[in-house]
């Protein structure tokens, strides 16, 4: 065990009733404990770094907060613990009681780390301006309210690769493989590999299956004939519309995010049981 305190940070989900008497619960719980300093609590967009040490992030909601609070670190990326409040957590694996009953596991540093492919987006309008975000699970670029079948065109490295003719296309990373893509047909990839996945959402053709390639390359998208309603939405949580002459460019960011898990907690076992696989049964015996 390190001599040195364990520097916390909690970030929230939100400010509703059920989640305020949880932070309440847990932020006391910390009090309580030696050799632990809690320097800040308070929702993703209120963190405030400064020149503050911290060993940890704890993030008490879920994936989606998991998303926010990354995002807000920006360059400055800190391993992360979630802890879940809703159902389906891919990230954010453990309970507010587990985490409680597994504390001085915590305390002592007996978890393991693990570094995961981030992206920059960059959008660039038909009039040259732009914008960059950063961000952890995808991209997707989705028909919305046009209601009508889109053709995406994507170029790898410059590299004309083919059209789609889709509801929308996901870039993925192995992270994010377990949330939309997966819900679009998908594959799951290991978190740890250094990969985009590439998923059409509802292609008119069979041909068109997805795709994956390596994280050092640099995917565009550009969508001619660009119907009113388009949107690029980034995390699920970020939506911007699209116009013709519009290019979305996405490529591996500079950092990596942390995350910070308790040895049992792998990512099969949570495969396993966020979705309810199950196992073959034991023939010849």
């Amino acid at each position: 065990m390190s001599d040195q305190p364990l520097r916390l940070m909690m970030t929230v989900r939100d400010e509703s009733e059920r989640v305020s008497q949880i932070r309440a619960d847990l932020t006391d719980f910390l009090g309580r404990q030696s050799g632990v300093r809690l320097y800040d609590v308070g929702t993703p967009d209120q963190l405030k770094m400064g020149r503050r040490q911290i060993d940890l992030v704890i993030v008490l909601g879920g994936d989606g907060t998991i998303l926010r609070t990354c995002r807000q670190l920006g360059a400055k990326q800190l391993p992360i613990m979630g802890i879940n409040l809703g159902r389906l957590g891919f990230l954010a694996d453990l309970s507010p009681d587990e985490f409680r009953q597994r504390f001085a596991q915590i305390r002592s540093r007996r978890f393991t780390l693990s570094q995961h492919l981030m992206f920059h987006c960059r959008l660039i309008h038909a009039d040259g301006t732009q914008e960059s975000h950063l961000g952890l699970n995808e991209v997707t670029i989705h028909s919305g309210a046009a209601l009508r079948m889109l053709r995406i065109v994507l170029e790898i490295d410059g590299e004309a690769v083919t059209t789609y003719g889709c509801d929308g296309l996901i870039v993925s990373t192995p992270v994010g493989s377990t949330a939309h893509s997966l819900a679009a047909g998908g594959p799951l990839l290991r978190q740890d590999l250094q990969a985009f996945v590439i998923t059409p959402i509802s292609p008119h053709t069979l041909t068109n299956r997805p795709l994956v390639d390596r994280a050092d390359c640099v995917y565009s998208m550009t969508v001619p004939d660009c119907p009113e309603g388009t949107t690029l939405v980034i995390d699920g949580q970020i939506k911007r519309p699209l116009k013709e002459g519009d290019r979305v460019e996405v490529k591996k960011a500079s950092v990596s995010f942390c995350l910070a898990r308790l040895p049992d907690h792998n990512y099969y076992a949570t495969l396993h049981r966020k979705l309810s696989w199950g196992g073959l049964p034991n023939v010849g015996k």
